[in-house]
């Protein structure tokens, strides 16, 4: 039987030197803005109960989740996703605390996604949540708070508004089952049009199905709420459609000119958004690098109901993209090497502490003599050696 131990499971790897200093600077920036503006950071387990995730309610099908039993048999699975367990959270540890609550994290999330889907199965969030707080400024303090994140970290993004409502209510009207709902739901997202179209050619024709079918191709600017007039006359979608277009308004004052996009056809991942919904994109990469929305019901299903709305930046994706652009910040080389000769290791040490806190960058010689100490430094591109013995004697290697 072939071991497994050269090589990391199917939608994991190893992060080297760049990728970690790529990722903790996108960290700190971002948790940095959240801080800034109020937000206080949690932390929540690895794994949690099965029934945090209940497929009905999160959207998120159980082949997805990876999943294993406690000591006592009960169902556990790896956290495929951050909001739930921030509503958990919220509901029983925070819930007498006055209102709003703001929250941030940076965390793993785990999901068994297909294979060749370009997906890892172990991706990096962080995110902020804002709970207890309805309306247009509670969705506005959000939506310029994911612009800050993300422009801290990488400018010239898009970011495209939508209504998880529209959706969800002409879903409703539909007489078939919610599987056949939910596969409506993933070919918009997918953009996967001939399915769509397939799927629907199956039903009766009627003005939702009409409608449905339009909502992918509904993507553009402020031109997409005169295409979508024809349901301003529903009394149902109109004032979802209203309030979109003010939001759209309200956020095109922070200045996004030919980057601000309308979406009618965003449909997001998890299945609990309720209203307000946006994503971030950046050219010639594929996924979504930011994904967030209002999950007014969402609180309600752990006892504590409450309106709330949050997003989600995508780390590992910012990094390799800043990465593929050379944009990351590089791995730089010591300063100094500081190698003791014999019975002046201890002094050695010493030194390279007080070079330290002086700001720089040292290496400790673990090596016997001085030559290779000097040889090494050379292969490293470190430019100076400090031999410590009765005296520090310093050898330039690299100019």
């Amino acid at each position: 039987m072939k071991k497994n131990n050269k090589t990391t499971p199917e939608g994991t790897k190893d992060f080297l030197f760049e990728e970690c200093l790529t990722k903790r600077s996108i960290e700190k920036t971002v948790s940095g803005v959240f801080a800034s503006r109020g937000f206080n950071e949690v932390i929540t387990p690895g794994f949690e109960f099965y029934d945090v995730f209940d497929p009905d309610l999160s959207g998120i099908k159980q082949e997805s989740m990876y999943k294993m039993t406690d000591k006592s048999g009960r169902i556990v699975v790896m956290r495929p996703d951050l909001t739930l367990p921030i509503a958990r959270l919220t509901a029983t540890r925070l819930q007498n605390l006055p209102k709003p609550i703001r929250l941030y994290y940076t965390q793993p999330v785990y999901r068994n996604c297909p294979g060749l889907s370009g997906r890892r199965d172990e991706t990096t969030q962080a995110g902020a949540e804002l709970l207890g707080a309805g309306g247009i400024r509670a969705d506005l303090e959000m939506i310029s708070t994911a612009v800050a994140a993300l422009g801290g970290c990488l400018p010239g993004f898009r970011l495209e508004l939508g209504h998880a409502g529209i959706f969800r209510a002409l879903a409703d009207r539909l007489p078939v089952s919610d599987d056949v709902r939910e596969d409506i739901r993933v070919y918009i997202e997918t953009k996967n049009y001939a399915a769509l179209d397939a799927l629907l050619n199956g039903l009766e024709k009627s003005e939702t199905v009409s409608a449905i079918r339009k909502l992918p191709h509904l993507f553009g600017g402020e031109d997409v709420f005169e295409k979508a007039a024809f349901l301003g006359g529903d009394s149902e979608l109109s004032p979802m459609l209203n309030y979109l277009h003010k939001i759209y308004g309200l956020i095109s004052e922070l200045g996004f000119p030919g980057r601000l996009m309308v979406d009618l056809g965003l449909v997001q991942r998890n299945s609990y958004y309720t209203n307000i919904v946006f994503s971030a994109y950046v050219e010639g990469f594929g996924d979504a690098v930011l994904f967030g929305g209002r999950y007014d019901s969402l609180l309600a299903y752990f006892g504590s109901p409450m309106p709330a709305i949050g997003f989600a930046v995508n780390i590992d994706d910012i990094s390799e993209i800043l990465i593929r652009r050379k944009m990351a910040p590089g791995v730089r080389p010591a300063d100094v090497l500081v190698h003791g000769a014999d019975g002046y290791e201890v002094n050695a040490l010493n030194h390279a502490g007080s070079l330290a806190k002086k700001g720089l960058k040292c290496e400790n010689s673990v090596f016997a003599g001085e030559d290779e100490a000097v040889a090494y430094a050379k292969a490293c591109g470190i430019k100076r050696v400090d031999i410590v013995g009765k005296k520090i004697k310093t050898v330039v290697c690299c100019q």
